[in-house]
């Protein structure tokens, strides 16, 4: 019984770690502002969006870039957060 309360919590603890993987932080100075790479990366279906050509990697951003890159696409879509206090989360 004890074998199968382990084998459980592993398989509890492993598929956590997979979906928390999904889950991209940047940090900012006004808060840092999370959020779903996958589901991003589904609805989009083209990573050159974000990520420029080239193999994707990590996105550097400031603020005129971020706000461009991704405010600018939340508001051209009607998708997604557009408000300051909506994206950038304070800790």
């Amino acid at each position: 019984m004890k074998n199968l309360v382990l084998a459980a919590m592993l398989v509890v603890f492993a598929s956590s770690a997979t979906l928390a993987a999904d889950t991209v932080v940047l940090k900012a100075k006004n808060g840092d502002i999370s959020f779903n790479h996958k589901a991003h990366s589904d609805n989009l279906k083209d990573c050159t969006i974000c990520h420029g050509p080239g193999k994707p990697g990590k996105i550097e951003l400031d603020k005129e870039k971020g706000h461009a890159l991704c405010k600018d696409c939340h508001t051209k879509s009607a998708q997604g957060p557009t408000k300051c206090g909506d994206c950038h989360k304070k800790g």
